[in-house]
C-alpha cells in the first residue's frame, strides 16, 4: 500500500513536468507563429552582419542553421556554395523561409523542431551556426554534430545587455545571456578562430565566436 502511494506520487509529479515542459514549448511556437504571420520579413533579408563578414572563413559544405527564424542566413549559406538545413520551432517562420528560398533561387532543407527535443545527428555537418538563442543544453550536441575539422559559429546577447534596461530588445532573464568568456570556457576544447565580446551597435552588446573541432 505504501509503495503504491509513492509509485502514484511520482508518477503525478513526471506527469506535471511533462506537462508543464509540453505547455512551454507550445507556447513558444504559438508565440513565434504569431509574431511570423506577417507578409513583411521581421528582420529583413538581408544576413547577419557578423556572418556576411565572416564567411571566407568558414569551411563549405554541409550547414546547420539552429532556430533560423525567416530563413534569412540559411538563404544566405545556401547561396554561398553550403548544402543548409535549417530548423525552427515555428512553421510560420518555415513557410516563409521556403518561400524567401524559392524567390532567391536557391535550394535548403527547412524543417520545424523544437530544440529543447531535437537531436542534431552525430559528424553530419561542415558548419552549425546559432544566431540569438541561448540554450546551452544545445552545446555538446553541436560538438558531436560536428565533422573534425567541422565549425561552430554563435552570435548572442551577453550579460551586458541588462544595464541598458527594459525598453531595449533582447532577454531580461539573466538565464538567456551569456556571462562573460562563458564561450571560450565551452568551447576550450575546439581551436578559436573568432572571439569578440562587447557592444557592437547603440544598446547592444553580444558575444560573438567562431570555433573549429580539433
Amino acid at each position: 500500500m505504501k509503495m503504491t502511494l509513492i509509485s502514484t506520487i511520482i508518477l503525478s509529479i513526471l506527469f506535471f513536468c511533462f506537462g508543464q515542459i509540453v505547455s512551454a514549448s507550445e507556447d513558444d511556437k504559438n508565440r513565434w507563429n504569431n509574431r511570423y504571420n506577417t507578409g513583411e520579413y521581421l528582420y529583413g533579408k538581408e544576413p547577419l552582419k557578423f556572418l556576411k563578414e565572416k564567411l571566407d572563413i568558414l569551411v563549405r559544405g554541409k550547414a546547420l542553421v539552429l532556430a533560423m527564424g525567416e530563413g534569412r542566413n540559411a538563404v544566405f549559406l545556401a547561396g554561398n556554395g553550403f548544402d543548409v538545413d535549417g530548423c525552427d520551432i515555428s512553421e510560420k517562420a518555415i513557410e516563409k523561409t521556403r518561400r524567401f528560398a524559392r524567390e532567391s533561387g536557391v535550394t535548403l532543407n527547412a524543417f520545424v523542431a523544437d530544440l529543447e527535443e531535437y537531436k542534431i545527428p552525430v559528424n553530419k555537418y561542415d558548419l552549425i551556426t546559432c544566431f540569438y538563442y541561448t540554450q546551452r543544453s544545445l552545446i555538446p550536441q553541436i560538438k558531436d554534430g560536428l565533422k573534425k575539422g567541422g565549425m561552430v559559429m554563435l552570435e548572442t546577447y551577453s550579460i551586458d545587455q541588462l544595464k541598458y534596461g527594459k525598453d531595449v530588445p533582447g532577454p531580461k532573464n539573466p538565464a538567456y545571456l551569456l556571462k562573460h568568456n562563458e564561450l571560450l570556457d565551452l568551447f576550450r576544447d575546439f581551436r578559436i578562430l573568432y572571439y569578440r565580446e562587447g557592444e557592437i551597435a547603440e544598446n547592444k552588446s553580444v558575444v560573438s565566436l567562431i570555433a573549429q573541432k580539433r
